[in-house]
């Protein structure tokens, strides 16, 4: 029963060590980005400009207008290399309220559609997201990728961030491996303890036995 409570105490002390990494690091949550494929809008809400200014953004982030897209019924297709993307990125099994929005010089922006931006939309890294007689957006979901840019200095960051990331993963690892390999031996060292302790009281209580035994025949009195 000591020997459970010690392997439990152990295993409770290797979740406690992760739980702390994964708070003091908040940058350790597997995040990947998201970027547009192509979009095609079958109407405009501004009567007053013949080119619309469409834009995407989810909830507390900044907007990300889309420049080309000036037409309507005409597909734009993107490489994901444009200087406005990415659009967003996704921590692990985290959603976030998103939408297409139409600026508006007289009243609030018009909006295309709004909707919950989640991981689990994906399939193979691709999701399409299309509204009647509104648009038809295709996403892609990059996971651990770095994104090629046209500033060197900020693909660097992007590897100096992944390398970091990388760095953590190792330490946990090695850290879960040191915990556990002193467990190991700590609760070996406890078994041999008590195995000797209980050796040391069988041959004690052999002794016992037998004394008792010379005593009962009446052994012990002869000379």
């Amino acid at each position: 029963m000591s020997i459970l409570c010690l392997l439990n105490s152990r295993v409770s002390s290797v979740f406690l060590l992760c739980w702390i990494f994964l708070n003091c690091f908040p940058g350790f949550v597997f995040t990947a980005v998201v970027t547009l494929d192509s979009i095609q809008i079958f109407k405009t809400h501004e009567w007053l400009k013949s080119k619309p200014t469409v834009y995407f953004q989810c909830k507390g982030e900044n907007m990300t207008v889309l420049p080309d897209v000036k037409n309507i019924d005409v597909e734009y297709a993107f490489k994901g290399e444009e200087s406005w993307q990415p659009l967003t990125e996704l921590s692990d099994k985290k959603c976030k309220r998103c939408g297409f929005y139409e600026k508006d010089t007289i009243k609030a922006d018009d909006v295309y559609d709004e909707w919950e931006l989640c991981p689990s939309d994906f399939k193979d890294g691709k999701y399409t997201r299309s509204k009647e007689k509104e648009f038809s957006a295709t996403f892609l979901f990059r996971q651990g990728d770095t994104l090629k840019t046209a500033s060197s200095s900020s693909s660097g960051t992007h590897v100096g961030r992944k390398g970091i990331h990388l760095a953590i993963i190792l330490l946990i690892v090695l850290l879960v491996l040191t915990v556990a390999i002193i467990g190991g031996v700590a609760v070996f060292k406890y078994w041999q303890k008590k195995k000797r302790q209980q050796d040391q009281a069988r041959f004690l209580k052999l002794f016992e036995d037998g004394d008792d035994l010379e005593d009962e025949l009446g052994l012990g009195h002869v000379m």
